[in-house]
């Protein structure tokens, strides 16, 4: 018989969900800031979060992300008959990853409060099988922005992921093409899930759709060759893009002035705000970078810029 775990953190990547035209279907992990959820015991039945870590964020454990996605874990256990340690599990959340800046921070935390629940649940290799662990992420998710696995999936497997289907779950890692370079430019402003999808529109022409789906098809036909040129073609979203981006000051500006600079791709990263620009080197990013800060500049928005590159790990767990 294995010994309990008291204590776990589970550490998750962010990233960019509707990757370029992969509205709800296409995500990628990216390398960097990444939340973290500590789960430990508690004699309070039940979850219950110690922190929230950031003011902004709920501490009722029915409002936040994480806590969520941690008791769907723990239903899950009690419906399949695994005793629990104690009656129940309390949280700390550290947040390395914005709010509302486009960057799956909602998700990570979904995903690293199911994670630690179970790691601690399961000391062993025996929990959760992936498309459960994804469905606990998910109810966390979708209480705050809506059911969509684009974000959850690759902060949790790490890579580019395709999400096939929601009923049922079926995900998919795509090859990440050697060379890949991903700036991220974060303008200083929030846009919520909420209010970015609020302007998607209800239909879409024919024509659209049809040029959505050849440019979904493209980014995967670029991975899997390693293309890094077609995938830069590809990232053109005639869906959600041109919808999100009245919301968006200096974004415009940013993607023209980040083309200029030399990347093979813009586009929104997430919900927004924050940008993404591929390219294939260090020296082209920092010049994109330089470039997308001067437009949102222009626009009087201060923006930070970082490099990244796929993160292949996805969620960890270590003992706290």
């Amino acid at each position: 018989m294995s010994t309990p775990r008291m204590r776990v953190v589970a550490s998750v990547p962010g990233g960019i969900g509707n990757f370029g035209p992969g509205l709800d279907v296409l995500g990628c992990a990216l390398t960097g800031a990444r939340d973290e959820v500590m789960a430990e015991w508690s004699q309070t039945a039940g979850v219950t979060i110690i922190d929230a870590g950031h003011p902004q964020l709920p501490r009722d454990p029915a409002k936040n992300t994480a806590s969520i996605a941690a008791a769907a874990v723990m239903r899950t256990a009690a419906e399949r008959g695994v005793p629990l340690t104690q009656p129940g599990i309390a949280i700390t959340i550290k947040k390395g990853l914005p709010l509302s800046g486009g960057q799956g921070g909602s998700a990570a935390s979904a995903v690293a409060g199911a994670v630690a629940a179970n790691a601690l649940i399961w000391p062993t290799d025996s929990g959760l099988a992936v498309n459960d662990l994804l469905a606990c992420a998910l109810a966390g998710e979708e209480a705050v922005a809506g059911r969509h696995l684009d974000n959850i999936a690759p902060s949790l497997l790490g890579g580019i992921v395709l999400v096939r289907s929601l009923d049922p779950i079926e995900v998919i890692k795509i090859q990440v093409p050697a060379g890949l370079r991903i700036v991220l430019a974060t303008p200083a402003q929030q846009l919520t899930t909420t209010r970015a999808r609020s302007v998607l529109p209800t239909e879409v022409l024919r024509s659209i759709v049809v040029h959505q789906l050849a440019q979904v098809a493209a980014v995967i036909a670029a991975c899997n060759s390693e293309d890094l040129a077609l995938l830069g073609r590809a990232m053109d979203d005639r869906i959600a893009e041109p919808a999100r981006t009245p919301l968006l000051p200096g974004f415009a500006d940013a993607k023209k002035s980040a083309l200029d600079a030399g990347a093979l791709g813009v586009s929104i990263s997430g919900a927004g705000p924050t940008a993404f620009a591929l390219c294939d080197s260090d020296a082209i990013a920092t010049k994109i970078g330089s470039a997308m800060q001067s437009a949102y500049a222009h626009a009087g928005l201060d923006c930070t810029v970082r490099t990244c590159e796929v993160d292949s790990q996805g969620a960890i767990v270590r003992d706290a």
